[in-house]
Formats: structure tokens, C-alpha cells, sequence
């Protein structure tokens, strides 16, 4: 079984903190869709004809394409690759592009999850984040949304200068009290060469506080537990049974295609990205050519991400896995362990070692310290 990510590099507007490969001009959009056509051809044997379950349409802004647009994808990839019947198909959208027309036709085209950009309930917040939308309109999504999709997931973002824990709380509570049944959360961070970044240099922004991060996850993991929801990844809750399907499939190391400019592929041994430029991509496809870097994965590469992914899921790193895919013996990994176990930031679950409340603020520091810098 594998999944598909379909990158669509086009926004209305540039957002403050965003560093993904876009462009705010819609100028090449009908070239792009000829070229994406293009590329699913031409990487139809990229995943060894498995089995596709989860199809994502990412970006950028996938709801910028029009119905005829994403039923054209859609239909494409059911031609070359071999769909599951009850196959999860994620499109990424944001607040101000939904209306009851768009989810019916979304709907009716195949689509069966949806992922929401609010980031916040707040006017102050999403002008700061220079977001499209507006607060009132990312209430008006979810409701828009609900009577059409029992799968959809909400993207908040906390930790920024200005947001209380107060007003932390409301965005939360607001889409508890809609039922949502999957939140993605993430801090805010300063990529470098973003608008944000230069502007925090330039004092003309606050910049942001990592203890009041660390405050308000506790917080977040702490409210959405007494809620019912599952923390099954750093930065996911779901209600049981709402996992996604998709981002579970990256973590458990399964293949995926990536289509689009910037795009990721795995196929189990070699990882490849396509090049960042939508020009140079469009030209690309006209030659029926993949202009990608690629990587072979070493033994240690491959155990390090194991490890990093899976210390950042709820079932946490596998002794077993370890032992038979790895040859690592557990208990020579489990003195690699042993620090983080006595400061309580892991614990062992029968054969599972997986990080406490207090470790996952520190999630990203305590896997690069188990990481293997050569084959053992």
C-alpha cells in the first residue's frame, strides 16, 4: 500500500511565516495542470504498482484549482495507478475558498477529507499572519463544511507574540464545540529568509517566546486528552478512528509518489524531490522529462528516521523493529534511553519506549541524541 501527494504551488496571498514553494500569481496555472497531467504518466511505475490509499492534494492552495481542474488530476491518477475503493483523498483548503457549491463539487468529484487553514479565530492574529481569510469566515467553513465532510481536520497555530493563553483556549474551544474530529497544531516558527524573519530582524515584529510555546502545548495536550482525543502524533490529535491515513502512512515509513514542483517520493530505498521551480518543472513536463535530485539511503540513514518518526508517534520506537529490521539489540539501545527514562521524559510501554508529556517538548533534541552516526 502507498500514497500519492500532489503539490499544488499557488496562493492568493503570501503568509508572513510560510517557507513552502508557492507563487502568488496564477499566471501559469492552466501549464502547470498540463504539466502535473504530464508528470503522473510519466511516474505511473515510480511505486511498483501497489495498491494507492491515500491520495493528498497539498500546497500552496489546492482549493485554487477549479472542479474541472482537480476531477482532470483525479482522473489521470485513476488511469495509471490502481486506487483503493475506500481510498482517503485529503484536499488542502483554506477558509475564504469554501462555499456550499465548492463542497458539493468537491464532494462529488471524490473527495473525502478535507484539511482547513484557519490557524486562528482571531482578526488580530490572522492580519499579522497577513493570512486571506478573515475570523469570521474560518467559523464559517466549519459550519459550511460539517453537513458535507465528517472527515475534516483544522490547522491552528499557537505561540504567537500576542495570543494569551486566554485567547489560546478560545481556539481551541471553538472547534471542540463543533465536533471537529482531527486538529493539527503546530508552533510558530521563524523560518529564515521569510517575510516574518525579516521583519523580526528588522524590530518591526515581536519575535516569539519558546516558553510560552512550550506553556501553551502543555496546555493544548492537556485540554484535547480530557476531550477524547488521541495525541498520536507531535503535532496531531485525532478522535479514534480519525487518524490520517496519509501523514500516518510517512511515519510508518510506507512509499509514496510526490507529483508537483518541490514534491517528495520514497519508494523504501531512495528518496527523490522535484525541482522547486514552477517554470523549470512546466518545461520539464513539455520535454517528458524529471528534473529531481535523488538519494540512496544508507542503513543508518534509514534506522535514524525510523527513530525520529516513531519517537514522534503515540506508539513510540519499537524494540522489536529494532531488533529485526535494525539488528539493534534493546538493550543496548536501551541504555542509549536510560537518561531520558530516569528524567521521566520516556517511558517503556511493554515493548515500546515512548515519550512522556514532558518529553515531547523536547521531541526533536532527544532524537538526535539517539542517533546512530554510523552503521553499527
Amino acid at each position: 500500500m502507498a500514497g500519492i501527494y500532489i503539490h499544488i504551488p499557488f496562493c492568493k496571498q503570501a503568509c508572513h511565516y510560510c517557507n513552502f514553494h508557492f507563487t502568488t500569481s496564477l499566471r501559469y496555472k492552466d501549464d502547470f495542470v498540463k504539466a502535473l497531467l504530464s508528470e503522473i504518466e510519466l511516474q505511473k511505475d515510480y511505486l511498483s504498482h501497489e495498491n494507492i490509499e491515500t491520495i493528498y492534494f497539498g500546497g500552496g492552495t489546492p482549493s485554487l484549482l477549479s472542479i474541472a481542474e482537480l476531477q482532470c488530476i483525479l482522473n489521470k491518477l485513476q488511469k495509471h495507478f490502481t486506487i483503493s475503493q475506500d481510498c482517503e483523498i485529503t484536499l488542502e483548503t483554506n477558509p475564504d475558498d469554501i462555499s456550499t457549491p465548492k463542497l458539493q463539487d468537491w464532494k462529488q468529484a471524490g473527495i473525502n477529507r478535507l484539511s482547513i487553514g484557519v490557524q486562528s479565530f482571531f482578526e488580530e492574529d490572522l492580519q499579522w499572519m497577513n493570512r486571506a481569510h478573515h475570523a469570521r469566515q474560518a467559523l464559517d467553513s466549519l459550519m459550511l463544511a460539517l453537513p458535507y465532510f465528517n472527515n475534516l481536520t483544522v490547522d491552528l497555530i499557537y505561540g504567537l507574540p500576542g495570543m494569551s493563553h486566554e485567547k489560546w483556549q478560545q481556539n481551541v474551544e471553538t472547534v471542540l464545540a463543533l465536533k471537529i474530529p482531527h486538529l493539527s497544531c503546530y508552533a510558530l516558527t521563524v523560518e529564515p529568509k521569510t517575510p516574518l524573519d525579516k521583519l523580526i530582524k528588522q524590530h518591526r515584529a515581536e519575535d516569539i517566546s519558546p516558553d510560552k510555546q512550550a506553556e501553551q502545548f502543555l496546555l493544548l495536550m492537556q485540554w484535547l486528552e480530557a476531550a477524547g482525543y488521541e495525541h498520536y502524533e507531535i503535532s496531531n490529535f485525532a478522535k479514534p478512528g480519525m487518524r490520517s491515513r496519509h501523514n500516518t502512512s510517512y511515519w510508518q515509513g510506507k512509499k509514496y509518489l510526490g507529483l508537483g514542483p518541490s514534491a517528495h517520493s520514497y519508494n523504501g530505498n531512495e528518496r527523490q524531490w522535484n525541482i522547486a521551480n514552477n517554470q523549470q518543472y512546466i518545461a520539464a513536463m513539455q520535454q517528458q522529462k524529471i528534473i529531481a535530485e535523488k538519494e540512496i539511503l544508507t542503513y543508518t540513514q534509514k534506522l535514524n528516521e525510523y527513530i525520529m518518526t516513531a519517537l514522534r508517534t503515540m506508539e513510540g520506537i519499537d524494540l522489536d523493529v529494532l531488533s529485526l529490521q535494525f539488528e539493534i539489540p534493546a538493550d543496548s539501545f536501551l541504555k542509549r534511553m536510560d537518561k531520558y527514562m530516569q528524567s521521566n521524559k520516556v517511558v517503556r510501554k511493554e515493548n515500546f519506549l515512548q515519550l512522556t508529556r514532558e518529553g515531547k517538548l523536547l521531541a526533536d533534541g532527544i532524537a538526535a541524541d539517539l542517533f546512530y552516526l554510523s552503521a553499527q
